[in-house]
């Protein structure tokens, strides 16, 4: 079983659900190539009042990825005040476990 690990954009206020294609596109398109990579990625958004998250789950350890480039640059483009978190080891993770069906993490 490969590591997982769990990192998240905490942007406060939250931006504008019509604002965010770009973000949508992006996490996407990273998903869809750590699949034909064979990797593990899946980024989502989850748009609370207060606050907007995008949480990632990766195989890799650290932001240092294009992705997380990309992410940055458009977050600053829409001027968006955020903070990212540290990456942490997912370290009950279980074959077939509901949450990583709903994040579409299994192969």
């Amino acid at each position: 079983m490969k590591s997982l690990w769990a990192y998240a954009y905490q942007i406060e206020p939250p931006v504008l659900t019509s604002r965010l294609g770009t973000i949508r596109t992006l996490l996407k398109e990273e998903t869809a190539a750590a699949r034909a990579g064979a990797r593990t990625w899946s980024g989502r958004l989850v748009l609370e009042p207060d606050i907007t998250h995008i949480l990632i789950v990766s195989d890799g350890l650290g932001r240092h990825h294009s992705i997380n480039l990309r992410l940055e640059a458009e977050l600053m483009r829409l001027d968006a005040v955020f903070a990212v978190t540290e990456p942490l080891a997912v370290t009950h993770h279980v074959e077939g476990a509901p949450w990583l069906r709903a994040l579409h993490l299994e192969s």
